[in-house]
């Protein structure tokens, strides 16, 4: 098989890679906020729920977390989440990734004085109002160094799902290397990762650059 020929048919897989890669980014940004907030309730119950969901999910690989989505529901309950098995990957990488991105943001949110919360209340701002217009974007802001980490990890992470069998570029890439004998399938796997990590990263630090006027 010619390296052009080998190309193209990884490319093929590029298409599910960034959409496992844009759905996760999709669910988990906002998920992460929720189970941040809960984290940090008030209420001691729904804090320690939500403390220990995050500490499974940090806690175990990804591997086995998106086995258990997958296969999981067939052994228990004899069905399935989806034909698609674009379906449960997303919804492991959505979960798993929720649970990292809520620590960052409360690390965020934390990191914010005591007093700026006080100065609003006295302007009259509802809690919400102070949240979303002063400590919010401040705190983007502060966590975009972590995010940008976190999302240039999961273009990585992405290639996991070849163990539940999906098609995405990394298992074509597998298939053609033990088929062909070859490791160069590997080689363009990872120049394709490559320029996708590139790209992200200069995404993201664009995005930062916008956020200066907050310094």
């Amino acid at each position: 098989m010619s390296l052009l020929t080998m190309i193209v048919k990884m490319s093929e897989g590029l298409g599910k890679t960034c959409a496992i890669f844009f759905l996760t980014l999709l669910f988990a940004l906002p998920l992460g906020m929720i189970v941040a907030l809960l984290r940090m309730s008030k209420i001691k119950v729904v804090s320690a729920v939500t403390r220990f969901f995050i500490t499974i999910l940090r806690g175990t690989p990804l591997m086995l977390q998106l086995l258990a989505v997958t296969y999981g529901p067939y052994y228990l309950f004899g069905t399935t989440v989806a034909r698609n098995k674009l379906v449960p990957v997303v919804i492991a990488f959505a979960i798993n990734y929720a649970a990292y991105f809520a620590e960052i943001y409360r690390g965020g949110i934390e990191s914010i004085s005591v007093g700026q919360y006080e100065a609003a209340e006295v302007l009259g701002y509802t809690k919400l109002q102070t949240f979303l217009r002063i400590i919010l974007p401040q705190v983007v802001k502060r966590i975009m160094p972590s995010v940008t980490n976190e999302v240039v990890t999961l273009v990585k992470d992405t290639s996991m799902a070849f163990t539940v069998s999906y098609q995405e570029m990394f298992t074509i890439g597998k298939q053609i290397a033990n088929s062909q004998t070859s490791f160069m399938p590997f080689v363009v796997a990872g120049v394709f990762y490559y320029v996708f990590n590139a790209v992200v990263d200069y995404v993201m630090g664009r995005i930062e650059k916008r956020l200066d006027y907050y310094r």
